[in-house]
């Protein structure tokens, strides 16, 4: 049998779980990362909440996502082989079945919630509601779309050929566009921003290696998360089995860019500190010894512009909104 998708819907299956499960475990280490990075010598009362809400309802949605899509693999392939009308490639094009809507379901919400956060940092980083009106309107597009979407594959008719038929094309099609224009719509006005403070506080090259790092991370994962959904519109476009696989992966890529954000910020704060305490002189606890000791004195230096806030990237116990000039205690 020839297939329109260019690869069988069972193929498509077998090799997106198997793709879906990679990226899965390496989420589940970014996870662990970030949970390291949001509770490392924090007390409970200075954790942000928000955030580690957030970080684990991506993980418990990724992980319920690759549970239905094994069950369905083994449905597909194993309990319904032979009873299943048109067999294993039959029961993968069926969207009207039970684990394929499930599974769409919990791709929507974490879609829904990956971009809910990035429309959040931006509004924490400008302070201002105006700024987030565009992407907030693409994201209700997107819940509209994707709850269409459900609707549409529960009364869909079974494709022997490809599971992308011109109404799911259309469906997932208008969704990852809705979807991509929000993530660049936030993440450009977010790293906007960013780099008009570093602009700002040019004059403390601190802060601007500071502001400089997280720029570079918030636009890794915007790319990353973008060429996932590139990929997807271009595959239903094409009305090609491909994005089958595609979308399965997007589910953990959505996770691992929340994540990523977090952890690399965080080493990226260590590391900073480490820079600036061996340039200070720091020596060891044994050389320290036998050094005389000197009282510590408070220095803060005040910078005009904004209050740098590593709250709005999860990293802080809390957002605070900017105050007009950033405040920088460095202790000598």
């Amino acid at each position: 049998m020839a297939f329109a998708g260019g690869i069988s819907p069972d193929a498509a299956a077998i090799i997106s779980v198997a793709l879906e499960s990679l990226l899965y475990g390496f989420s589940i280490l970014m996870f662990i990362g970030t949970i390291w990075a949001l509770t490392y010598k924090r007390r409970v009362q200075d954790l942000n909440r928000l955030v580690t809400v957030v970080a684990i309802l991506l993980l418990i949605l990724s992980t319920a996502h690759v549970v239905v899509d094994i069950i369905r693999v083994e449905d597909g392939l194993v309990k319904y082989r032979d009873s299943f009308p048109g067999g294993p490639a039959a029961f993968f094009t069926d969207v009207s079945q039970t684990t394929f809507v499930i599974k769409y379901l919990l791709y929507i919400l974490q879609t829904l919630l990956g971009d809910a956060v990035v429309i959040y940092r931006c509004y924490v980083v400008w302070q201002t509601v105006w700024v987030i009106i565009l992407p907030s309107i693409l994201w209700c597009g997107v819940a509209i779309t994707g709850g269409f979407s459900i609707y549409s594959y529960t009364q869909a008719a079974r494709n022997i050929d490809n599971i992308f038929t011109e109404a799911t094309s259309q469906c997932i099609g208008v969704f990852c566009a809705l979807t991509l224009a929000t993530n660049l719509s936030s993440s450009g006005l977010l790293a906007y921003r960013i780099w008009k403070i570093e602009r700002s506080v040019s004059s403390s090259r601190a802060t601007k290696i500071t502001t400089t790092s997280v720029l570079r991370v918030i636009m890794d994962a915007a790319i990353l998360y973008s060429i996932a959904l590139i990929f997807t519109i271009i595959g239903s476009l094409c009305s090609s089995n491909g994005a089958y696989i595609v979308v399965d992966m997007v589910t953990p890529i959505i996770s691992i860019a929340f994540y990523m954000v977090i952890v690399r910020i965080a080493i990226g704060r260590k590391t900073h500190s480490q820079l600036l305490n061996v340039r200070g002189g720091v020596v060891s606890e044994t050389e320290r010894g036998s050094l005389p000791q000197y009282p510590m004195k408070p220095l803060q230096v005040h910078v005009s512009q904004f209050t740098q806030s590593d709250g709005a990237y999860g990293i802080g116990s809390q957002d605070r909104p900017s105050t007009g000039k950033v405040s920088v205690d460095c202790y000598m």
